[in-house]
């Protein structure tokens, strides 16, 4: 019987927390990395590990052996062109390894919001729903670790210059990560209901609550700003309004969140590796 659930991506802030989730019901799960384990890298104990690379397809025939459902989790946002073709590599090699449930995991909004890495996305959808898998997809509005991230970066200057009226429901990775979990338990569900955090906020009530976390004491100035990206998302094309998760709040994430690393993740990891 195949039920081992591969992950790939398992070592990032989304595919840590799901190996975990996975791990903690018993699952028995495997890494997709392109490079062998750090001594800290695992999760958790009991993980196995595959060393693969999804753009060039190597190593994935030994990492689906014995593989009963894939959650895909990697994604390049600054190499943005490689998903699609990490994907088409994934599907061609789990179509061979006997046509395991694919799971992926995606963002509200790829079809409202004219940005290059959306449109990645988009396409990775697409290949997947054609793939002739059992599969599912799961669209999620953004996380909190991205909003501090990105709260940060604004907060460099004596004043904090913010796009007005842009509005998210950020969503933290343990609830997603628990949705996906039980994604990966049951059977194929094609496009599942978008996933959105519990509130809807603007980037610059974000971004004064990043500043009182972190005692910062500069001005928050909202600018607006023209063009269609912008425009989008003050017109609601991030939000999930009509599925709201029951879970943390981005203050509750701040409130438990270390901020003694700038890396992405690093909050969600007391200051870890991200």
């Amino acid at each position: 019987m195949n039920d081992t659930t591969l992950v790939t991506g398992g070592t990032g802030v989304l595919g840590t927390a799901l190996v975990a989730r996975l791990r903690a019901a018993g699952r028995p799960v495997r890494v997709l990395s392109r490079r062998p384990p750090a001594p800290d890298a695992v999760p958790l104990e009991g993980t196995e590990w595959a060393v693969g690379d999804l753009t060039s397809g190597a190593g994935l025939a030994a990492a689906l052996e014995g593989v009963g459902t894939v959650v895909h989790c990697a994604t390049d946002s600054r190499r943005w062109k490689n998903d699609p073709v990490a994907a088409e590599r994934l599907v061609e090699a789990a179509r061979a390894a006997g046509s395991p449930h694919l799971v992926y995991i995606s963002i509200v909004g790829i079809d409202r919001v004219p940005f290059p890495y959306y449109r990645a996305k988009l396409a990775v959808e697409r290949i997947v729903a054609g793939s002739g898998l059992p599969w599912t997809v799961l669209r999620t509005t953004q996380f909190h670790d991205l909003l501090l991230a990105v709260a940060r970066q604004l907060t460099r200057l004596p004043v904090a210059l913010v796009p007005s009226g842009v509005r998210m429901q950020p969503v933290d990775v343990a609830d997603v990560a628990a949705r996906l979990a039980d994604l990966a338990a049951g059977a194929p569900a094609g496009c599942v209901p978008d996933m959105g955090g519990p509130e809807v906020m603007t980037l610059a009530d974000a971004v004064r609550a990043v500043l009182r976390a972190t005692g910062g004491r500069r001005p928050v100035l909202e600018v607006p700003l023209p063009g269609g990206l912008v425009r989008a998302t003050r017109h609601g094309g991030l939000l999930a309004p009509d599925n709201p998760a029951d879970g943390h709040r981005f203050t509750d994430f701040l409130a438990e969140a270390s901020f003694d690393s700038r890396r992405y993740g690093a909050a969600s990891r007391g200051g870890g590796q991200s």
